[in-house]
Formats: C-alpha cells, structure tokens, sequence
C-alpha cells in the first residue's frame, strides 16, 4: 500500500494544475490503435496515398506550459503532413472555458474540431448535442478501451455511447506521515482508530484533514466515500440511486469523521488549500487531497515534514477502496467541417504514440495502463514507476455521468453539508437527494 518516497513531483505538479494537450513521441509507433492511424494514410493495399486533401483542423485547449503541446502536433502533423493543427488556447480558468464553448458549440460555429474536456463535461456536452460521437471511428479503427483505466473511459461514457476518449488522468490519493505510521490504516475504520490514537504524535494537532467545505471538493470526498461502500449517485443508464443503504452507511462514516475531535474544529471550511497548508506545516498525521501535494509536502522552502510523507492509496469501505476521478479528455465538436482529420488528432494525441510524450514532455499520467510499464515513463517520475499509483489510477471513479452535473452537484453539496452539520441524518440526506435529482432529471 504503501507509495515511494521523495516522489519527483516538481513537473507532476505543475502540469496538473493546468488544462493542456497531449503530447506526443514520433519516433515510437503505436500499438493500440495504431493500424488505424496509418489506415489513413494508405489505400486499402497499404501503400501510401499521394496528393491526400490538405485540411487545417483548429486545436481548443487551456494553457501549457509545457513543450508538451507543440511538440504532438509537430509529431502529429509529420505523420499527417495533409492535415494541419491551429492551436487556440483557451482560459487557464476551466469555468471560463465551459462557458466559451457553449457559447461557440450553441450557435453551432465550425471554427473548433477538437477540444480538451473536463472528465465531468462529457455528458453535458453530449446531451446537448456540441458533441461528436466517437463509437463509430472507435469500431472501425479497432481501439481497445480495455486498454484505458476504467475510470477515464467512464467518464466520457453516456448513454451507452463514447463522447470523449481519455487523455491524462488525476485521482485522490491518502498521505501519511512516515515519521509516525509504520503502515497506512486499510479502512476508514482503521483511520479512525489511528487517527485518534496518534493525534499529537511529533507535534500534530490533527489526526486527519480533508476536504469537507460545501463546495466542489465536498463531492469529491463523498464520491470515494459513497463508492467505496458500493453505493452510487447516478447509474450508468442515468437513473438517480443515491437513496440506498450504501450511501447511507457512507455519509455515516463521514459523520463520524468530520463530527470526531481528531479533525480540525473548522473542518466544515476546508478546502484543498487549507488541508495543504496545515499538511506541510506539520499539523496531522493523515490527509486526503489530489497527488499535486506530494511536491508541496517536500518543498524545502515551504515544509515541515520534508522526507517524512508517503502516498497510498486511500482506505476501504465494505467494498474496497475508492478514488475520484480527474483529469482531461478529448472531444470533438459536432459541427466540424472536417470530422474525419479530427479524428485522426483525437486517436493520436489519446493513443499510445501521443500519451507517451504527454508523460514525457508534459509529466501527465497517462490513462493507458501500459505506458507505465515504459521505461521512459518511468524516468519522468519514481510515481509512474510505482505499481501502487496504478492502484489509485485502477479504483478511480468518475463524478456522476450526467448533462445535468452542475444541478446534481449542488444537490450533493447542500445535503451532504446538512448532514455533516448535523441538521439531517444520513437517510435524510440519501432520501433528499434521490428526490431532488429525480426532480432535477425530469426538468
């Protein structure tokens, strides 16, 4: 369980801070997938295409600032010398993005062809029809989603079609403290126990943080909370089940914590900068947040706890251990004029030859579980090296897969926050929810 120390996180954590593209390594063919690609470039008796239609595709992502960008369409466009990639770059903001391609995908404008997405916009985009669906160029060119961890293809799934295909990936992890634990508990009822017993240990004030403000990162915690007890939000034929007795059970262990005296007073305040904070400076014994913190935790300028701090993965309820997903995707814009040269963009930068340099270059984790037996990627970082940040990467679980998703999450938020305050039980909240979502579906 447990994970490497010292993880080289300096270019881990910047690169998955921002919105960018994959890159990508021309010198590696590819294996999954790859057939395909040169099938465009071929007549039907493998041998080259002369004088194929020149095209210039136009390439949406947030900024990078990484060499990770340029270099997959350089590598992209030699291998596809007819078709031209126009980077535009969108706000570092993702709101900010949303918001511009709904603006630009509501008025069916053409100036986009591919553009990288949220793992929650999928469905979204989707339903309201600014998406391609990809099933068709999946099935032709005989991609293996297999080869994906299940949680990024989830994520771009809905209603039983494939909207986004996986690019890099992001998921919760559990950090504690080396100089005090011997070996990370294996449940959240471990958690509790050694929380509370080793509270105060080398000077910490806590026992555990993580993120129980009503925001965002609320429904993150309770995703993993909520899954790792075998419950779900919203079923994968879009069917509301939060009322059921997993759920319930869930938000009870998390009442527990949140409510225990080994967590900070104001723990109902936290968000991701507050537990990084109180991380660092020594404050706890465990913590649960996203992978950046593992950079910040032995920045010798910032930490108290340098070289004291490993990773794991994060504890188990009555049905394993559960991580909520991050991360990116690639999507293509329904209205593009030229849905086959973005298709062949999509393939490269989320196949095999383009996630390779987007580890490489940009320090991303890829979503295909080969890559990291690379040696190459493993170079990038002792973490892809490590067969336990797989573990994380194989229990990631998507937000609820819906069009609606910023209605169900503000639901999530309100009722989850009732609860913790101690103004509803768990059933309450389980049932409030189902109602509200049911309510919210049918709208």
């Amino acid at each position: 369980m447990k994970l490497s120390k010292r993880l080289l996180w300096n270019s881990m954590a910047v690169s998955l801070a921002v919105f960018v593209a994959a890159c990508s390594d021309s010198g590696e063919e590819s294996t999954a997938g790859s057939e395909g690609a040169e099938g465009s470039a071929e007549n039907e008796g493998g041998e080259a295409v002369e004088n194929e239609e020149e095209v210039t595709i136009v390439y949406a992502r947030g900024t990078d600032t990484t060499p990770g960008t340029d270099a997959v369409v350089e590598a992209f466009e030699e291998k596809f010398p007819h078709i031209t990639v126009e980077q535009r770059e969108m706000p570092a903001d993702t709101g900010q993005s949303h918001d511009q391609y709904v603006t630009a995908f509501s008025s069916q404008s053409t100036e986009i062809d591919v553009f990288n997405a949220d793992v929650i916009w999928p469905a979204e985009f989707a339903q309201a029809n600014y998406a391609l669906e990809l099933d068709r160029f999946i099935e032709q060119d005989g991609i293996d989603m297999d080869a994906y961890f299940p949680g990024t293809v989830a994520a771009g799934n809905f209603n039983g079609r494939q909207w986004a295909m996986p690019q890099y990936t992001d998921a919760g992890v559990f950090y504690y403290r080396t100089d005090i634990v011997e070996e990370p508990p294996a449940t959240w009822d471990e958690l509790i126990e050694q929380a509370s017993e080793l509270q105060g240990e080398e000077g910490t004030d806590f026992g555990y943080l993580m993120q129980a403000a009503q925001y965002e990162g609320l429904v993150t915690n309770a995703i993993e909370f909520i899954s790792s007890y075998g419950g779900e939000v919203v079923d994968e034929d879009n069917n509301v089940v939060v009322d059921s007795p997993e759920t319930v059970k869930a938000i009870e262990k998390m009442q527990e914590i949140v409510g225990s005296e080994f967590v900070p007073s104001n723990i109902l305040n936290f968000q991701e900068i507050e537990t990084e904070n109180a991380w660092i400076e020594g404050n706890a014994v465990f913590a649960r947040n996203w992978p950046y913190m593992m950079s910040s935790s032995n920045d010798e300028e910032r930490s108290e706890i340098v070289d004291n701090v490993e990773m794991a993965t994060l504890p188990e309820g009555d049905e394993g251990s559960a991580a909520t997903l991050g991360g990116w995707m690639t999507m293509i814009n329904r209205y593009s004029e030229h849905p086959e040269a973005a298709w062949e963009f999509v393939k490269f930068i989320s196949g095999p030859e383009g996630q390779k340099i987007t580890a490489v270059e940009g320090g991303r984790a890829p979503t295909l579980e080969a890559l990291y037996d690379d040696p190459e990627v493993q170079e990038v970082s002792s973490l892809f090296a490590n067969p336990e940040f797989r573990d994380v990467l194989q229990t990631a679980v998507p937000r609820p897969v819906t069009p609606i998703y910023p209605e169900i999450s503000d639901i999530l938020q309100i009722e989850l926050s009732t609860a913790l305050t101690g103004d509803q039980t768990a059933e309450e909240a389980a049932r409030n929810m189902q109602e509200r979502m049911e309510a919210a579906m049918g709208e």
